[in-house]
């Protein structure tokens, strides 16, 4: 059951949430109700699911043995 709340906020800040509402496509309340869940240790209620081309590349680097030092050498000798 959803139930209405009322929150007391800066205008400024309800802007700014609603630009990255819409910017995330998502609505304010549901923001609001993830965050909850989360700071209740539970899972999201309705996880975005992944892409294809995400679903393909999961656990793709599991067994390597890259850390971040060896993607910041790839970094610096790609764009240096």
């Amino acid at each position: 059951m959803n139930t209405k709340l009322t929150l007391r906020l800066d205008e400024k800040l309800i802007r700014a949430a609603k630009k990255y509402a819409e910017n995330s496509g998502k609505s304010v309340s549901q923001m609001v109700e993830d965050y909850f869940y989360l700071l209740d240790k539970k899972k999201i209620k309705n996880p975005r699911p992944l892409s294809p081309i995400v679903k393909s590349l999961k656990g793709s680097l599991k067994d390597a043995d890259i850390d971040a030092a060896d993607y910041r050498t790839y970094l610096e000798e790609k764009y240096l």
